[in-house]
């Protein structure tokens, strides 16, 4: 498995979790793991069918899996997608600190132009 997302990969775990009743499922997943949709549903105010969209979005996305057992589905947050997430935003952290960490270069070209409201 590739240790790292593409942009398209991205992009689609973050539209999936741009809406907030999936961000609300997943973080329900996060806290407690391998949730049955029945009790999903218990815990949003939402019908069966706009649970089975969110799912299906979230599915799609990666960042969620489905296991069936017999007639009931069980969703957990895929171990593997989420830490491909965070490493991404490690490789964005380590980047924007070193980029803070270079001295004296311009960091837009209004500012080496002495256009920019930040230029001294």
């Amino acid at each position: 498995m590739e240790s790292h997302m593409t942009d398209d990969q991205l992009r689609t775990v973050f539209k999936a979790l741009a809406d907030a009743r999936r961000l609300a499922i997943v973080r329900t997943l996060e806290r407690d793991g391998e949730v049955c949709a029945c009790n999903l549903l218990d815990g949003l105010d939402i019908s069966q069918p706009t649970l089975s969209h969110h799912m299906k979005v979230l599915c799609d996305s990666g960042l969620v899996r489905c296991r069936k057992d017999s007639r009931w589905c069980y969703y957990s947050v895929d171990a593997e997608v989420a830490r491909k997430v965070s490493a991404s935003f490690g490789l964005l952290a380590e980047a924007a600190a070193a980029g803070a960490n270079a001295k004296g270069a311009p960091t837009c070209s209004c500012e080496r132009e002495g256009s920019c409201g930040r230029a001294s």
